[in-house]
């Protein structure tokens, strides 16, 4: 087998041990036609690129996903200690929620919510579809200017009129965010420092709280009137009563930019595609009063634009120790997982799923964001092997691959070991995949479970 094509099934045969045999062939087939097909990733589209339009037992590979018994939250677990190397330092993670539109009267879990790619301030645009929540984690890769989001958690979070018509207890995105953090937590253990970071939405008292108990730094950005308050002053000697928990209020971030004198600092962050920026900032730390919960001490920095491009941004730590700087540019990694859902929908075909099945739409939007991250590991490994190199244009001159060339050299592996190397074949069909492919698990020894 060619040692390029060995290298991209060396990071899919580790989820064979959720499979059968028999189940694992169909797997790994549907795998490789999802990578190889263009346009809608439907199981349809995933066998034609296999060359299996004419495969008669084709609903068995639908079967796979609405039926056949194997864990979505064990292959999460394989994934993040795959992407987990990566991490030399602290594990950061980023999480948001991303809108699926899909419409139709089987697709039970679907709601209306806000569309924020075609939402403006002045117009809210609702749209029906189904809501994830995903978690990443944020690396950097090598070939790579910026950060990178790898998402390996996704949860579809029902709306409460489907929990409501199905008898079930409705569970907020913050109920969610506090169970999955609870769930890496208990896969890493209490050594590892772990940093979740968000945007605005996050910036939950009760979340906060959550995150201080399991030892994980929460990041993400306050509201300009987030109420500030000093620390509480020493109790008197021999005085009876409450202990305060807070001290006097302070000023709101809204008033600090009217205030003259201010001790502004300037520094140099890593911005956006790994760029130097200079921005301007005010940090100290505080007791953060935030939705009638524990008043919690918190490192705030108020960001601002020496240029005026963007407007004030005020950032918020539950670890009070945390520099200003590293929160600057924590936050400003979060963005990677923006870039991640644009290009799972470009690229992988996110929202063009034709799946009813509530077990099947539960599973493939999982499926593709893992496989966002998967072909991202391979890039790394291929980069290695000198493999991958950026496309450029008259019109588009790049320094750093994207994921459309990591994309485009595994797709022409993958076509040159089940093509080229088998004579008198015209189509990647099952017969052309080697054996070496279809057996590949009993040779391999799946060392991150063990790990975990």
């Amino acid at each position: 087998m060619d040692p390029l094509s060995q290298i991209i099934l060396s990071f899919l045969t580790p989820f064979a041990t959720l499979f059968s045999k028999p189940s694992w062939k169909k797997a790994l087939t549907l795998l490789l036609g999802t990578i190889l097909c263009t346009g809608k990733r439907t199981v349809c589209s995933a066998l034609r690129a296999m060359g299996l339009a004419n495969e008669k037992g084709f609903s068995k590979y639908h079967h796979l996903l609405n039926r056949a018994c194997w864990s979505t939250l064990q292959a999460s677990k394989i994934l993040f200690f795959m992407i987990l190397p990566f991490a030399s330092g602290p594990i950061v993670l980023l999480i948001d929620e991303t809108l699926e539109r899909r419409k139709g009267q089987n697709i039970k879990a679907k709601g209306f919510y806000r569309d924020a790619v075609r939402s403006s301030k002045s117009q809210v645009v609702k749209t029906s579809g189904l809501k994830w929540l995903v978690m990443a984690m944020s690396i950097k890769l090598p070939f790579i200017s910026r950060a990178v989001a790898l998402p390996f958690l996704s949860v579809l979070e029902p709306s409460k009129k489907s929990n409501d018509r199905d008898g079930k207890r409705h569970k907020t995105t913050l109920k969610w965010t506090i169970q999955m953090a609870h769930q890496i937590r208990r896969w890493v253990g209490r050594t590892r420092e772990m940093i979740l970071v968000g945007d605005g939405g996050f910036a939950v008292g009760l979340l906060a709280l959550k995150c201080i108990s399991l030892s994980v730094t929460l990041v993400s950005r306050l509201k300009m009137n987030a109420a500030l308050f000093d620390f509480p002053p020493e109790r008197a000697p021999g005085k009876k009563g409450r202990i305060p928990l807070k001290g006097r209020r302070l000023h709101n971030f809204k008033e600090m930019l009217l205030l003259p004198n201010l001790p502004w600092e300037e520094i140099m962050i890593t911005g956006y595609n790994g760029v130097m920026k200079t921005v301007r900032f005010l940090s100290t730390t505080c007791i953060w009063g935030a939705d009638g919960v524990i008043p919690i001490p918190i490192r705030w920095v108020l960001v601002v634009d020496p240029t005026g491009q963007m407007d004030p941004v005020p950032l918020m730590s539950t670890d009070p120790l945390m520099s200003p700087k590293q929160i600057i540019e924590l936050f400003v990694a979060r963005w990677g997982i923006e870039v991640t859902f644009e290009e799972t929908r470009e690229h992988l075909g996110v929202e063009t799923q034709r799946q009813w099945s509530d077990k099947a739409i539960a599973r493939c939007t999982p499926i593709l964001m893992a496989l966002y991250s998967l072909i991202c590991l391979m890039g790394h490994r291929l980069n290695q092997e000198g493999a991958v190199q950026a496309e450029s244009s008259a019109w588009y001159q790049k320094e750093d691959p994207a994921f459309s060339d990591i994309l485009r050299i595994v797709r022409k592996i993958i076509w040159r070991e089940n093509l080229i190397s088998r004579k008198g074949k015209i189509t990647p069909s099952l017969e052309n995949i080697s054996p070496e492919i279809l057996n590949w698990t009993e040779s391999i020894v799946v060392f991150l479970l063990q790990a975990a």
